[in-house]
């Protein structure tokens, strides 16, 4: 018995997704387990495995398609199953429009007529792809017959329709004018002594919603950025103890970033006005009490900021396991768009690529954003003498809409000595 196949919803957020490419055609066979298409979205991509063995009997997307979630992508069954009742609405076919132009069919690679094609009387959906293949072939679109999602013309209909023979030829002849041609002095040309070489690549989704989201952030919000700095003496003592008897003691591989985690939610709890939502529109400041804490990650596909929901009331080894965990499924790309919301505060880590200072752009409608920076070697005097110690830097962007600058310094300020005496918050 045939049964369909429909796009995952991944995650109650996501309304539809992009198919990125199609394993599985019309035609072929598919055993358990096989990847039958591709997909992403905003912020994630998955395979989608097939859950029976059969023909693929229907196929009803093709790559680039952005398709709603839970709608029919395809059906598998037997050869010679019914799939009436399994096809999507407005998919079944219909007869063609009776052609308003001649219609020959294709009997030579190359015409010396001039050609032009012309679409389906009526409304009409059509896929990019399908829409330039048709062009590129003068394709005669009164003959389609649709074939995708919601009564869709998709390219292999296209490709159906002209190996069928069904292209527009104009039987109109253009008149040659009996302008004069224009005279052209005698000149030397001059050709450029370069080339250019260039490659367009299309945006993908995820990059255009970094876009989006950063263009509305800095157009939206007054944002203000404070640098400081702090004796990372303690911390990096106290991470290399750990690092030494990690496996004595059964713990995670606590990174330098994880204690700076720890500590950013620990401090926020005395600082609601960062830990917030400016909801401007509502004319509402949303304080949160607990702190949901929001990791930018590099990856492949762009950035990606990943939560650690209720961060403020993990021990650190419980942090430094849920950190790794977002952060090598954003990086696999395998994450759950659920896990890519809700964040009240995020923190932006550039410290490994040598920066000593930047700004980072917050993650509307959060009030602060915290970047990290890289350690260097400073001196201050201690007991009347110059001594060398490690520093670390943090650079704390805030909505000056949300919160005024002496609030933000406090956090700021506080962040600091916190983590210049890690051990004591540790205690509390």
């Amino acid at each position: 018995m045939a049964e369909t196949v429909i796009m995952p919803r991944q995650g109650q957020s996501v309304e539809s997704c992009l198919v990125t490419a199609i394993n599985k055609q019309k035609g072929d066979n598919v055993n358990i387990g096989d990847i039958l298409f591709s997909y992403e979205t905003d912020k994630s991509s998955f395979d989608e495995e097939s859950k029976i063995s059969g023909t693929v009997l229907a196929l009803f997307i093709e790559e680039g398609d952005d398709v709603p979630c839970l709608d029919t992508v395809m059906i598998i069954g037997k050869d010679g199953d019914n799939i009436s009742d399994l096809l999507p609405k407005n998919a079944a076919v219909s007869e063609p429009v009776k052609p308003t132009e001649t219609v020959k069919p294709i009997e030579s690679a190359e015409s010396s007529e001039p050609i032009k094609s012309i679409a389906p009387t009526g409304d009409f959906k059509i896929s990019p792809r399908a829409k330039n293949y048709a062009e590129q072939s003068k394709a005669d679109l009164s003959q389609v017959i649709p074939t995708g999602p919601n009564g869709r013309i998709i390219e292999r209909d296209i490709i159906e329709l002209v190996n069928k023979g069904y292209r527009l030829y104009n039987q109109e002849i253009e008149e040659k004018t009996d302008e004069k041609p224009v005279e052209i002095e005698d000149t030397v040309a001059v050709t450029p002594s370069y080339t250019t070489s260039y490659t367009d690549v299309k945006l993908p989704n995820i990059r255009k919603l970094i876009a989006k989201s950063m263009c509305a952030s800095l157009s939206e919000m007054a944002q203000l950025t404070l640098n400081s700095s702090f004796d990372a003496s303690a911390v990096l003592k106290f991470r290399k103890n750990l690092k030494e008897n990690a496996q004595i003691l059964g713990l995670e591989n606590i990174t330098l970033n994880d204690i700076i985690l720890y500590a950013t939610a620990k401090t926020l709890k005395n600082h609601k006005d960062a830990n917030a939502h400016y909801l401007g529109e509502t004319g509402v400041i949303r304080y949160f009490n607990n702190v949901n804490l929001g990791v930018a990650v590099d990856t492949e596909r762009g950035l990606v900021v990943p939560t650690i929901f209720n961060a403020d009331s993990l021990s650190l080894n419980e942090l430094s396991k849920q950190s790794k965990q977002i952060v090598n499924a954003a990086k696999s790309g395998s994450i759950d768009p659920d896990n890519l919301k809700g964040g009240t505060f995020t923190v932006t880590n550039l410290g490994s690529f040598g920066i000593e200072s930047f700004t980072p752009v917050i993650n509307p409608p959060q009030t602060c954003i915290l970047g990290v920076n890289n350690i260097t070697r400073r001196i201050k005097q201690v007991g009347g003498q110059d001594i060398f110690y490690d520093c670390m830097s943090l650079s704390l962007t805030f909505d000056h809409r949300a919160l005024d600058g002496a609030p933000a310094a406090r956090f700021l300020k506080e962040l600091c000595v916190n983590l210049e005496n890690f051990d004591l918050i540790l205690a509390k």
